[in-house]
């Protein structure tokens, strides 16, 4: 008898087992995009892209950066969210295991009365040495301590698939986290630039306004002396007004950026120091790590990667559904004591109980509840491919609109430094000639007009190259190591 029990016992367990290895769902296998051989990755594509702290020089937009990271309340709120997705992670692998409970000084008690359908506890009151009373006799009496353990076999892999798309969800946020980094980092470093792009502009205006003051001084000296007219000495001035005005309003838009800059870093308002100011940065040779690197490295981009792993999860989902139209099998084991007088609430083995309990559980019928959950989470990870095909497409997209930005301004930067040279020289040139009398006064301020222009241009299409660099690092999947 002993040996038949044994052997059903291994049949069980062998029959589990070999349920168990009859899971449902499918594997995850990333999606064809259809997209060309030259934005996909080769053995070739063997350049990593450099840390931000090494591709950003400047001390200075490296200590913004660092602090934003650190305080910014966006990055704060997604590592939360991280340790979130950590936590259900790590509950998704708990349900491998059995489940334990333990009920401790339990204690149930009952009265009935005369129209109820039983009788008094005969055994109570025969301990006690008493009549029952007719009415709210004692009934049941149990002191116990008890204890059980549930274990539902993963027989249609249904555990396994929640783990992954538990996995999946932590590994979402977490690439969530690390494009939101990414982000961050770009914008400070775009409003860096465009700060150090107001200083420089408002030094273009001090100079225009310092040069434009002492040609009104010549003005008026030529004017005293009968050589021009009060038109000439208005038209000067006005000119140096014109570049006078625009100084306050260029410190009134630093001063305004600047604060909005230490805010996103995560500190208050006060003076902000510079390490490097646009003319000290060569842009043509900075950052030239970028050249090198191939289209294909957007799979590092963390938006890319969180919308894999989304669909990744939705795979997994679509297992977990599936899994709920098979039977599942449960389990249970109780032991524990249980008496009905307190004295014999320890008497042992008298006062033992001990249970087990195994089945298959089959839906059989349920409002078609279960197929519509089939059916939602097959077109949810439907949805989800798309979504990571629409991302791949946009992140492409992106990059080659910037390369085409850094294309284009750079070819913008060789124009503005000719146009500034050429406008520099003909302000001497006019200068030399209106002195000598060969020049009117009008074309000395139109000299003086460009200048302004160009110079002012040529600071913006600086600042414009060196924020399309950072752009393109944060494309192609940099700033979060």
């Amino acid at each position: 008898m002993k040996s038949l029990n044994y052997h059903r016992v291994l049949l069980a367990i062998g029959m589990v087992g070999i349920l168990t290895a009859c899971s449902v769902g499918r594997k995850f296998e990333k999606p064809d995009l259809d997209l060309p051989e030259y934005y996909l990755p080769s053995a070739t594509d063997t350049v990593k892209l450099i840390s931000w702290k090494e591709f950003i020089r400047d001390t200075v937009l490296v200590d913004l950066i660092e602090g934003a990271i650190a305080h910014n309340f966006d990055m704060r709120s997604a590592l939360k969210n991280i340790e979130i997705a950590q936590s259900y992670f790590r509950e998704s692998k708990a349900a491998f295991y059995p489940s334990v409970s333990a009920r401790i000084l339990g204690f149930d008690r009952q009265y009935r009365s005369e129209k109820f359908y039983s009788s008094p506890s005969s055994k109570w009151y025969a301990e006690k040495g008493t009549d029952a009373p007719a009415n709210l006799y004692h009934y049941q009496s149990q002191f116990s301590n008890s204890f059980a353990v549930s274990w539902e076999a993963d027989i249609w892999g249904k555990f396994r698939w929640q783990k992954e798309a538990a996995l999946a969800g932590y590994k979402e946020n977490f690439e969530v986290q690390r494009a939101l980094q990414t982000s961050l980092i770009a914008t400070i470093a775009d409003s860096y630039y465009s700060l150090l792009m107001l200083d420089e502009q408002l030094e273009v205006a001090r100079r225009n306004y310092t040069y434009r003051s002492n040609n009104l001084k010549m003005v008026e000296l030529q004017y005293q002396s009968g050589e021009v007219t009060a038109l000439a000495v208005q038209q000067t001035e006005s000119q140096m007004l014109e570049a006078a005005a625009m100084i306050p309003k260029l410190e009134e838009e630093i001063g305004i950026h600047q604060n909005s800059l230490l805010l996103l870093a995560g500190k208050l308002p006060r003076h902000m120091e510079r390490e490097l100011n646009i003319t000290d940065i060569d842009v043509g040779k900075e950052y030239n790590v970028l050249y090198d690197v191939p289209l294909s490295y957007i799979q590092n981009r963390p938006d890319v990667l969180a919308a894999e792993y989304r669909l990744r999860a939705a795979n997994a989902r679509v297992g977990v559904s599936q899994s709920y139209q098979y039977p599942n099998l449960t389990i249970s084991l109780t032991g524990g004591v249980n008496a009905m007088l307190p004295q014999n609430w320890f008497n042992i083995p008298g006062a033992l109980l001990g249970g087990i309990t195994a089945g298959l559980t089959q839906p059989l019928f349920n409002r078609r509840a279960i197929k519509a959950d089939i059916e939602v989470a097959r077109k949810q990870r439907e949805i989800a491919e798309i979504d990571f095909q629409r991302q791949v497409y946009e992140a492409i997209v992106e990059t080659e609109n910037i390369l085409i930005s850094i294309n284009k301004t750079q070819e913008q930067l060789v124009i503005a430094e000719r146009q500034v040279n050429i406008a520099q020289k003909a302000v001497k040139d006019a200068d030399m000639l209106f002195k000598s009398g060969f020049a009117t006064y009008l074309e000395v301020i139109s000299a003086q007009r460009y200048l302004l222009d160009v110079e002012l241009d040529l600071v913006t299409v600086k600042a414009n190259m060196l924020i399309a660099r950072v752009q393109l690092y944060r494309a192609l999947g940099g700033g979060w190591e």
